[in-house]
């Protein structure tokens, strides 16, 4: 995940509430977003990307339940029929009911064509875990969630030549994730 010193510049120079407004869109920890923000500026993405690991290595439960909290489920990728739409949906429904919380998967590494199998086999097979075995896995997707989406967010501030006045790594609007266009579709349900 190479980034150039201009994007990482910029995120380091944002305003505090700029920068923790955009943190909560690749996480939705309140906690997680202030600890990045207070420990700016950081020498090179490598060394944001670690600091944000270690920050949700180190949630409390009700960091993990907040973040949680805010994940949301989006639309199939494009080009989904939509038997596929209903029987996610129905995952999804009843994912939320067995463990209270928004279904999360890191789709790194598989092409927009693989994504929904991946999307209904993983909401799947993760149904049939304990609630603390899911909890595990799920805050773990949650890191990759939330380091995917930041390191898209910086990058995108490298093609920025204008302050804008909110700044929003979410922006696209068919995935609900930032840079939609990179090839490391990252999915909440």
């Amino acid at each position: 995940m190479q980034s150039s010193p201009h994007g990482l510049t910029r995120f380091n120079t944002l305003p505090a509430i700029e920068a923790e407004r955009a943190l909560l869109s690749c996480c939705g920890s309140l906690h997680w977003a202030r600890r990045l923000v207070a420990h700016r500026p950081y020498p090179d993405l490598g060394a944001l990307l670690a600091a944000a690991d270690e920050a949700v290595y180190d949630f409390a439960p009700a960091d993990l339940d907040e973040a949680l909290s805010r994940e949301t489920l989006p639309l199939p990728p494009h080009g989904s029929y939509s038997v596929a739409h209903t029987a996610l949906g129905a995952a999804h429904s009843a994912y939320e009911s067995r463990f209270g919380h928004a279904f999360v998967i890191c789709l790194d590494g598989y092409g927009p064509d693989e994504a929904l199998d991946q999307l209904l086999a993983g909401i799947r097979s993760r149904l049939g875990n304990d609630p603390e075995e899911e909890r595990v896995l799920s805050w773990d997707e949650l890191r990759r969630l939330a380091r995917g989406r930041l390191a898209r967010f910086v990058r995108s501030l490298e093609a920025r030549t204008e302050p804008q006045e909110a700044i929003d790594p979410q922006e696209p609007a068919d995935s609900g994730r930032p840079d939609s266009s990179s090839d490391s579709p990252y999915v909440a349900v």
